[in-house]
């Protein structure tokens, strides 16, 4: 079963974190495969939760775009160098392919041999000469072995064409001779005697025992084949090492990991069909040919806690939106086939997913009932936020009950944690807790920070401001709005580029705006601030 991965927003905060581990759970015990994952570094508060109850932090996905090992290729298509031709040819022509990866022992690549490289060697190369196993010579040529003395067999072939005397009169043999010969027993006793490398008995012809024994005793090497001399001379050239036909050029390869898109540039431009694939350390996985790639795997993919483009992972358009699950207003996401989206308006993402384990009857352990509760606190400031509601409410009773702990008491010490600046560059600050949103051909962003030390940030405000004149700058915003949001107060402090100064006293109704300015019972961005946003900006 292909694994779904479960993830939240690009920047993590409590809820979609949580979301993803909740849902996941959930999913498994409903028979899925699936994974929960985070697409960016978790905040302090975050962290508290998970620590608190013991759970790990989900591995970072960094995109779901279609990469090389997401597409059908012909996985473990390669051969070992110490194939003969005639092997290779043979997988080639059993295949339908033109070319193949060929491997060491060990399975690590050392070149590509297609068709056309056989050809070209067997036309335009010196035939005679044999560097190769006696097994190759044995299948190549449907042989018999009367005598063996190695297992590798290095020379130069010879055929016995002249007649016996000119034979013995003219050519010496040694060591380093292959001979083709038939029933010439003159020319053979001469072989034996020389003790050359390889005899080759052709036409299924008879070699006398006296003869045999002197090649059992100068370690000759006799086989015996049916096929006639021509046809001999012609065929054991097929059984040469392939390795032999690997030249010093370089073969592009390709990773697995490689994306499918990258390839197919890279591909286009070089002009070839074949193309190895090869991990890091050298090792062949196969071979992928670009006019056979037809099936793809893509990536299966359930949101939670958003459902815009611009918030979610890279790469989501070359994956299968399976499902969504949020409490955010409908973005601009669109799916080739229908899918599952279930959206409430309530405070938080698992509020739904508590939803979700009542309809399918599946018990709510404590650790993730600590990592539900903990996302719905988080998200609605402990029951406080305009954005809650009485199924929030219900929900919280529920699961504190199954934890046995006061929820308000935890809710404290959980936001203590995330709310701390220490160890943050004001930059991290900023961009921890960052949105954008996409309002016709506008763009916006809008950065929240949670803190219960407000006269902190106010006392270095000009460097804040900055860090947002940035963003607008960078991220090439129409508007950029810092919410400061006190806790404990329950309202927001607005910090704004001095050009959109104008709009953010419009939105929220303010007739001297300054930076700084608190908003009394403004601690929503979701539900109070982004919506005001919208209404000045189209």
């Amino acid at each position: 079963m292909q694994k779904v991965y479960i993830f939240g927003h690009k920047k993590p905060d409590t809820d979609s974190v949580t979301a993803a581990l909740t849902l996941s759970y959930l999913k498994n015990k409903l028979g899925y495969n699936t994974e929960p994952r985070v697409l960016g570094p978790i905040n302090q508060e975050t962290k508290f939760v998970l620590d608190y109850f013991k759970v790990k932090v989900p591995s970072y996905l960094n995109d779901v775009k279609l990469q090389l090992k997401d597409i059908n290729y012909h996985r473990n298509y390669f051969l070992n160098e110490n194939k003969s031709v005639s092997d290779v040819y043979n997988f080639l022509l059993e295949k339908n392919i033109t070319g193949v990866p060929i491997v060491d022992d060990n399975n690590k690549f050392k070149g590509l041999v297609t068709i056309k490289t056989i050809f070209k060697e067997l036309l335009a190369t010196d035939q005679t000469l044999l560097n190769t196993s006696l097994k190759n010579i044995v299948d190549v040529l449907k042989a018999n072995i009367l005598n063996k003395c190695d297992e590798e067999i290095n020379g130069n072939i010879l055929a016995a064409t002249y007649r016996s005397t000119t034979f013995l009169e003219n050519l010496k043999l040694d060591d380093k001779t292959i001979l083709i010969v038939g029933d010439r027993h003159s020319v053979i006793e001469y072989a034996v005697n020389s003790k050359i490398k390889l005899l080759i008995i052709v036409g299924d012809n008879e070699i006398k025992e006296e003869h045999l024994e002197i090649a059992r005793k100068n370690n000759v090497n006799v086989i015996r084949t049916s096929y006639d001399s021509f046809h001999t001379a012609k065929l054991i050239g097929l059984s040469n090492y392939i390795k032999n036909l690997i030249t010093e050029d370089s073969i592009e390869t390709f990773d697995e990991n490689d994306y499918y898109d990258e390839f197919l540039i890279k591909s286009s431009k070089l002009g070839h069909n074949n193309y190895p694939i090869i991990d890091k350390k050298g090792y062949c996985h196969g071979l992928i040919r670009v006019t056979e790639i037809t099936e793809k795997r893509k990536k299966k993919c359930i949101l939670v806690d958003h459902n815009e483009a611009e918030q979610s992972v890279m790469g989501l358009d070359e994956a299968d939106i399976l499902e969504i699950v949020d409490h955010h207003k409908i973005g601009d996401l669109t799916t080739n086939q229908p899918i599952n989206f279930r959206n409430m308006t309530v405070g938080s993402t698992n509020t739904i997913i508590y939803s979700l384990y009542k309809e399918n009857k599946i018990e709510i352990p404590k650790d993730i009932a600590g990592l539900m509760i903990s996302g719905i606190l988080s998200d609605t400031l402990a029951l406080t936020s305009p954005t809650t509601t009485s199924l929030d409410r219900t929900v919280v009773a529920s699961l504190a009950n199954i934890i046995g702990f006061d929820f308000n008491e935890y809710a404290t010490e959980m936001f203590k944690a995330g709310t701390s600046l220490e160890g943050k560059t004001k930059n991290e600050i900023v961009n921890e807790d960052i949105k954008t949103f996409q309002v016709d051909d506008k763009k916006i962003a809008i950065s929240q920070v949670f803190t219960l030390n407000f006269e902190e940030i106010l006392n270095e405000k000009d460097e804040y401001i900055k860090i947002i004149e940035d963003i607008k700058i960078n991220k090439e915003c129409d508007l950029v709005l810092l919410c400061v949001t006190d806790i404990i107060k329950n309202g927001s402090y607005l910090f704004y580029t001095e050009d959109n100064k104008e709009q953010i006293g419009l939105a929220f109704n303010i007739e001297n705006i300054y930076q700084g300015y608190y908003l009394p019972e403004f601690v929503s961005r979701k539900k109070q601030i982004v919506p005001n946003i919208m209404e000045i900006i189209k």
